[in-house]
């Protein structure tokens, strides 16, 4: 009998993960995609690392050299972006502008999708749906109408024309975001702290925002990586070369005419790329949580 049901087991767990108890079909099903994944995903990183520490003779000699590899390394690019040009400026301001208008974005986004998910007012739906439906507007279009704007206000080749200008399309999506993640909160809980007394502002302060820190970080790092890679408004309201940020310095200033600093180049883009992954990084627990669900009913 006991025979019989391991028989039934073995044979039932055939149609399920059974088959990758062979080796070949795990390295084939399992390891094989796992590893072209991970190389496509970190060649361009070790390729721009590999530039920026390559001498300029090795890029032109492949007869001599390999495209892949470094024979004598040097810091000549690394020194000539942090110190020859205005690169330490374009970093900070990257970081101020990203952190100010990532901040006002979820500020104003808290706000509308916790009134869109939770008031249960007339035409929420459609509110929300308008919402999303302003991210999807291209930034092309929209530069055009906010540029006179920036001029208007005085504001233009300052950072605060990039502050004011990266929520329009920083706070529709984190809007949306947030809604998914407020909907998933269970409206008894608000219902219970109302019949104790709360107000509306307690109960977002000290009920809705601790239950939804998971959906708040994952949004905050959804804006500041749009926001950090932003190209067409930082190109269209910044001249000045000591106030641009980062994709448009290392594009405008280290492009002569058909002259490109590949090394400079390959380090400001390395370089810059750093923060963002290290935001990643200590965020990703709390950023898979938020993509998994929240509090269940």
């Amino acid at each position: 009998m006991a025979i019989t049901e391991t028989r039934n087991t073995v044979a039932g767990d055939e149609g399920g993960m059974g088959y990758l108890q062979s080796v070949p079909r795990r390295v084939v099903t399992i390891y094989l995609p796992l590893l072209i994944f991970v190389i496509v995903l970190l060649f361009p990183f070790y390729w721009m690392a590999v530039t920026a520490v390559k001498p300029n003779e090795e890029m032109t000699n492949f007869n001599d050299f390999s495209p892949f590899w470094v024979v004598n390394p040097t810091l000549e690019h690394i020194h000539y972006l942090l110190f020859q040009t205005s690169y330490p400026g374009w970093l900070w301001n990257t970081i101020l502008i990203s952190t100010a208008s990532t901040f006002l974005s979820l500020l104003a986004s808290v706000f509308a999708a916790y009134a869109i998910e939770r008031l249960r007012f007339s035409g929420s739906r459609q509110t929300g749906l308008a919402i999303f439906l302003a991210y999807l507007v291209p930034p092309s279009i929209l530069f055009i109408p906010l540029s006179v704007m920036v001029f208007n206000l005085g504001l233009y080749d300052t950072p605060f024309a990039l502050i004011l200008t990266y929520p329009t399309f920083l706070v529709p999506f984190c809007t949306w975001l947030l809604m998914g993640y407020f909907r998933s909160i269970p409206f008894e809980l608000e219902e219970c702290a109302l019949i104790d007394g709360a107000s509306r502002w307690q109960i977002l302060t000290k009920i809705v925002l601790p239950l939804s820190v998971p959906g708040l970080i994952s949004a905050g790092i959804f804006a500041f990586t749009l926001s950090w890679n932003e190209f067409i408004y930082a190109l269209t309201f910044i001249q000045s070369s000591e106030n641009k940020t980062v994709p448009v310095g290392v594009l405008t200033e280290l492009v002569r005419s058909d002259v490109y600093e590949w090394g400079a180049l390959m380090a400001g883009a390395l370089i810059g790329s750093l923060p963002v992954v290290i935001l990643y990084s200590f965020f990703v627990e709390h950023y898979v949580s938020s993509m998994t669900g929240a509090v269940k009913e």
